[in-house]
């Protein structure tokens, strides 16, 4: 006969799905939506800003317009035009939510490890209006970053709106932060793995992974209906990997990007550490980034704005726009410019710019060996592709998703073997190096987590890791003097009776410190003690233990023998637990 009752996992299970499957969805909608307001924020403010004010109308990538380059009409207006959009920029951000200053993505991790993912109402706004400003004045910055935290923001209100729990209300976050870097870059498959890789250096957050995919496919579908559902940097322009004596270059290619990246992070900090040292107004930093911006784009303004235009003229390997000298300078200022823009201050992401200047790399770097066809690919375009995931995905820790979500980006998986050997190698050759700092190595080191792994690290030690084995005891007809100078000298929360050899009850403190309290305490410790015994035993968890103390309501326990309960061996206390948990941690 069937049971009425439903199966209780059966319960737990429809309604995790429940909840999930609607928080993804809704998720999903605020990142395509907000992903559909932010770029055509960032186009506006780019064609009225450096379009009409300064007659340079930036080449885009073949997904998103025409990659033509123009001209700068009035260059000289570059400086006064990134110095205002910077000036502006920091004046909207440190008043209204200085936590919206720099890259976006940076922050949404930083609220997942140690805010319990709230992010302030505001900030998705300020952080959209900011970095359109910064953006589109010509600012070097990528739009990623943004996206990210206004999806991550949306999805903590969310998560507000249905009361859910810190633990949700991070994975909320990071479904967030997938699902608008995917949907902007028309890449689901590869925002959602960046949802779980991009919180840790060496770990992933594999809770955020279903949620995601789920959120990734709402967010590209509203975003491509309404952009188009070409891939960014456009198809069918790779050759396929054919050859295994051209591992030897991708090798090198992975070796080049790794160190670059290198400079690109400790660049980036030590510019963003430099503005922070300088004692004037935060809201005036980003106008002097901006400056400086400025005049370095008067001379070379392939490094303005997300410069995807001149990322796709290497992909096409067009060197007649492109010239490999420039694209050297374009790695070197790039970083540069970079630092400045959302070191100082501006509102920007740091992803674009890192797929530029790994793209730089690759096509700088193919114009070297090409004349070494043996080990080369004949195409530039495979080393400028390889070159983007290999830099990036070294420096910011995410060489999976980075693979992924590239190949998104050009339709393309073609170079999915070469991609795994360079990105490995640039992952390796970073070490320690970071671009965001608010990265931690694994989960056990995340404050999210670190409650999870308490209590796992409580079930793995014994009582015998945690007890005292000389503890003090105390015959029943010992008087309650006798019981308090033990407690003293010993500071301990109870005295065990033993009474030849066999223990028969327990004296604890606070009985102790009652009785003295009466106007005619008793003499004998019989008269106080308690023969209702608890115990722990050498061989149970320390979870187990500390559950029976809780339970209870006792702060110690005689640890006995499971074979011989009378036979005392020591004494568990409730601080012994503690200090292990904590030694165990710090080691």
């Amino acid at each position: 006969m069937k049971s009425p009752l439903p199966n209780i996992c059966d319960l737990t299970h429809a309604s995790y799905t429940r909840k999930w499957v609607t928080l993804s969805i809704l998720i999903g909608i605020a990142a395509g939506l907000g992903s559909i307001v932010f770029y055509w924020s960032l186009t506006t403010a780019t064609q009225l800003l450096l379009g009409l004010v300064a007659g340079y109308v930036p080449p885009t990538s073949t997904g998103e317009g025409a990659t033509v380059f123009t001209g700068v009409a009035r260059p000289w207006i570059l400086p006064i035009l990134t110095a205002a959009g910077g000036l502006l920029s920091g004046l909207i951000v440190f008043h209204f939510a200085p936590e919206a200053e720099g890259h976006g993505t940076d922050a949404a991790i930083d609220a997942f490890h140690n805010k319990g993912g709230a992010i302030r109402r505001r900030v998705p706004i300020v952080k959209a209006v900011a970095s359109a400003i910064t953006i589109g004045s010509g600012g070097s910055a990528g739009r990623e970053g943004p996206t990210a935290q206004i999806a991550a923001g949306i999805a903590s209100a969310l998560a507000d709106l249905f009361h859910l729990a810190d633990s949700d209300r991070r994975i909320a976050v990071a479904t967030g932060i997938g699902a608008g870097i995917g949907s902007i870059f028309k890449a689901p498959l590869g925002g959602a793995i960046l949802s779980m890789e991009v919180l840790y250096r060496r770990d992933f957050e594999y809770e955020a992974l279903l949620p995601s995919f789920i959120a990734s496919v709402v967010g590209y579908s509203i975003f491509a209906s309404w952009s188009g559902w070409a891939p960014v940097l456009g198809s069918g322009i790779v050759p396929p990997f054919s050859r295994a004596y051209e591992l030897i270059s991708y090798s090198l290619l992975g070796l080049v990007c790794g160190l670059v990246g290198i400079a690109y992070g400790r660049s980036f900090y030590y510019l963003r550490d430099l503005f922070r040292s300088a004692g004037i107004p935060n809201w005036i930093k980003p106008a002097i980034g901006g400056l400086m911006v400025g005049l370095i784009g008067v001379f070379l303004p392939q490094v303005l704005g997300t410069s995807y235009g001149w990322l796709q003229f290497a992909i096409n390997g067009d060197f007649i726009a492109l010239p490999a000298t420039i694209m050297l300078a374009v790695v070197v200022f790039k970083i540069l410019t970079t630092g400045l823009t959302i070191g100082s201050g501006g509102s920007g992401g740091v992803f674009a710019p890192g797929l530029v200047i790994g793209g730089m790399v690759g096509g700088f770097l193919w114009n070297c060996l090409h004349s070494f066809p043996a080990i080369t690919p004949s195409s530039p375009s495979a080393f400028v592709i390889v070159g983007m995931m290999a830099l990036f995905g070294g420096i910011a820790k995410v060489p999976l998703a980075v693979i992924i979500m590239v190949s998104e980006m050009t339709m393309d998986y073609t170079l999915l073997i070469p991609s795994m050997l360079a990105c490995s190698i640039a992952y390796f050759v970073t070490g320690d190096n970071y671009i965001y700092e608010k990265q931690v190595n694994v989960r056990a080191q995340s404050p999210a987590h670190r409650h999870d792994y308490s209590l796992m690290l409580l079930k793995s030690l014994k009582v015998r890791e945690a007890m005292i084995s000389n503890a003090p005891i105390i015959g029943p007809s010992s008087t309650l003097d006798e019981v308090t100078q033990l407690l003293e000298r010993y500071e301990v929360h109870a005295v065990p009776v033993v009474d030849e050899g066999r223990m028969v009850g327990i004296v604890a403190k606070q009985d102790a410190l009652r009785c003295i309290c009466e106007d005619h305490p008793p003499a004998k410790v019989t008269d106080i003690m308690s023969g209702n015994l608890i115990v722990t035993y050498p061989d149970e968890s320390l979870f187990d233990a500390m559950n029976k103390m809780i339970v209870n309501h006792i702060s110690q326990l005689p640890v006995v023998e499971r074979n011989n309960p009378d036979q005392i061996l020591g004494l568990l206390a409730l601080d012994d637990v503690t200090r292990m948990q904590c030694t165990e941690n710090d080691s």
